[in-house]
This record gives structure tokens, C-alpha cells and sequence, in this order.
């Protein structure tokens, strides 16, 4: 368990006004967003069946939760750990054109999660996905994609500051876009979170691009990344400074999608060649899957940080370990 306790905390906000300013944010949030976007919501599983490939394999040693069904005896089922394959498959299923998307809400339950102040085993967040030519498959489209979402999270910080102007977290002006062979250029004798926060830190608001290949002088990745949903040379993370525990807070991780050349690379340089045999792999090596661009965006983690909560339980109901629970009552810190 990691913990962190910030000296003198005080929440702004009681329990019930937080409860308020919590829908208030998920709801004014997620029909900027999808008018800003262009994407209109969807229903989306709660699992999948494990043979179908569509689950997201994360770093590749997180273990989903599964389970089998009553009527479907020979089939492993899976509870989603996110949706970044799904949602590509959805976007041919339902016949989307190209500039038009899709969002929904996405929970997952990710067991091997280690927790602290900013990681839940129960994640909750806006999963997205818009149809893109493949022409469009550029780091000018993945950068103007990213101005776009952050002008909708800085105008919510006007939103929350207009009606809770006591509680609202001060956002930087513009985003700062940097590459992760920079960042370790820049800073080479400090580990990739310690670079996330020294830079966060001084921008206050960063996109790490390109993520997943190993880094020249670690010879790792600045993080991990499957090697079957983002293309590696045109993804990255949005971070933003949070006051009330000093670091750098994740609040998306986005890009534009593997194509037919991008996902066998990655799944060779992953050694992983095996998930090639995949439906939904098949379907992209074959071009019948549409190019596209998507993400994540945290709705606990939004809450946490337009509110400079210090804690993601004061915004979500998950479950903690007793000693994480009383230290965080000594500290002020109320768990939802």
C-alpha cells in the first residue's frame, strides 16, 4: 500500500456537496465533450469472451476478472478492463462515417491494481473513438485532438468555478507536448514518473507522446502500452499538475489506432505474435476494421482534479485496505 497524506489537508467541500459537484461535473462534462467531438453515446459490455481478443491486455500481466456462464459452459468470460479494442469493432458494426464517433461510459475492475491516492481497482471512465481517414493518421491530427479535449476540460474548470468557486483547481492556459525520447533526453538519471513529474511541475498541463517502444537509454518504455490498440509512434498520455498531493495526475491516455503495418511490429517487438490469430486482429490485418483515433478519460480522476481532491476515493466508492481507510480519516481524508 502507498499512501499519500498532505500535511494540514481540508477538504473544501462536505461529502454531500462533493456527491453534487461530482454529477454536476459528469454531467456537464460528457455533452461538451461529445458536442466538441462529434460523438454520440453508445452501450457498451460490461465483459467479453476471451477468445473473441477484443479484452485490453494492458501491460500484458494484469489478470482480468473471469468467470464462465451457465449457458455457454466452453467459453471463458472476461470483465473488460477497458474498451479501446471494442470500440473500433463497434464503429464498423454500427456503420459510423468518417469524423463521427462514439463515446460511453466504461467500468472495468482491474484486481491487480496497486492502491494508492490516484489507482482504484475500480475504474470508471469516458471511452471514445472516432473514424478517421488513413490519410489522417498524423501527429498533427493526434495534436489537435488533444487541444480539442483539453479546451473542454480547461471550460470545465470556468463551469466548476462558477459554482463552486471555493473548491475549483487553478489549470494551466495550453497544453505542452512533448516526446518520451525527449523527456528522458531531458532527464536521464530519473525514473519515468519522476520525469512526469518534474515536467508537469513546470508546464503544469503535458502530452507525452509516442509510448510503448523502448527508450535508447533505459532501453524500456516510459510505459507500458498493448501492442494492439495504439500505434506507438502516434499516442500519449495527458497529465495535469495536482496541487493537492504535488504530482502529475494521468487524466487520458489516447491515440491514433494500430493500422495493418503498426500491429505486427508491435505484437512482434511484444512477442506476443500469437494474438495475430485473433477475430478482431485478423480483421485489422485484413483492412476491415475503419482507421481510427480513441481514448480513456478518467471520470473519478477528472472530479479528483477539477475539486484538487487528494484522494480518488473522495470521489469514487471502490474498496481499500483497513489501514489506507483509518489513515486517511487521521488525515482528513473523507472515503467515499
Amino acid at each position: 500500500m502507498k499512501l499519500t497524506l498532505p500535511e494540514n489537508y481540508s477538504p473544501t467541500l462536505s461529502v454531500l456537496e462533493t456527491q453534487d459537484a461530482i454529477k454536476y461535473i459528469r454531467d456537464t462534462f460528457q455533452r461538451e465533450f461529445a458536442a466538441e467531438m462529434n460523438l454520440s453515446r453508445v452501450s457498451a459490455p460490461l465483459f467479453v469472451t476471451k477468445a473473441s481478443g477484443l479484452n485490453d491486455n494492458l501491460n500484458g500481466i494484469e489478470r482480468p476478472v473471469s468467470f464462465d456462464i451457465q449457458e455457454i459452459p466452453d467459453e471463458r468470460i472476461e470483465v473488460v478492463q477497458s474498451l479501446a479494442k471494442w470500440k473500433r469493432y463497434a464503429l464498423k458494426k454500427y456503420d459510423f462515417p468518417v469524423h463521427r464517433g462514439l463515446y460511453t461510459n466504461m467500468n472495468a475492475i482491474r484486481r491487480d491494481e496497486l492502491l494508492d491516492n490516484l489507482h482504484s481497482i475500480y475504474v470508471d471512465q469516458w471511452d471514445w473513438e472516432k473514424v478517421i481517414a488513413k490519410t489522417e493518421r498524423t501527429e498533427e491530427v493526434l495534436e489537435s485532438t488533444v487541444r480539442l479535449i483539453f479546451k473542454v476540460i480547461k471550460h470545465m474548470e470556468h463551469e466548476v468555478w462558477y459554482k463552486y468557486p471555493q473548491a475549483v483547481c487553478r489549470l494551466a492556459d495550453d497544453v505542452f507536448f512533448i516526446d518520451s525520447q525527449e523527456l528522458e533526453d531531458l532527464y536521464p538519471d530519473l525514473s519515468p514518473k519522476q520525469r512526469e513529474n518534474k515536467i508537469t511541475r513546470e508546464k503544469k498541463c503535458v502530452f507525452i507522446k509516442r509510448i510503448g517502444w523502448p527508450l535508447e537509454a533505459s532501453g524500456r518504455p516510459h510505459d507500458g502500452r498493448a501492442p494492439d490498440y495504439d500505434d506507438w509512434n502516434l499516442n500519449g498520455d495527458l497529465l495535469f499538475w495536482l496541487p493537492s498531493l504535488q504530482c502529475a495526475l494521468e487524466i487520458s491516455s489516447m491515440g491514433i489506432r494500430v493500422d495493418e503495418e503498426s500491429i505486427a511490429a508491435q505484437c512482434r517487438q511484444s512477442n506476443c505474435e500469437g494474438r495475430l490469430t485473433f477475430p478482431y486482429h485478423r480483421m485489422i490485418l485484413n483492412r476491415e476494421l475503419p482507421y481510427t483515433i480513441g481514448g480513456g478519460i478518467g471520470q473519478s480522476r477528472l472530479c479528483m482534479l477539477l475539486l484538487n481532491k487528494a484522494h480518488i476515493g473522495e470521489v469514487q466508492a471502490s474498496i481499500w485496505p483497513e489501514e489506507m481507510i483509518r489513515q486517511c480519516e487521521a488525515a482528513n481524508i473523507p472515503l467515499l
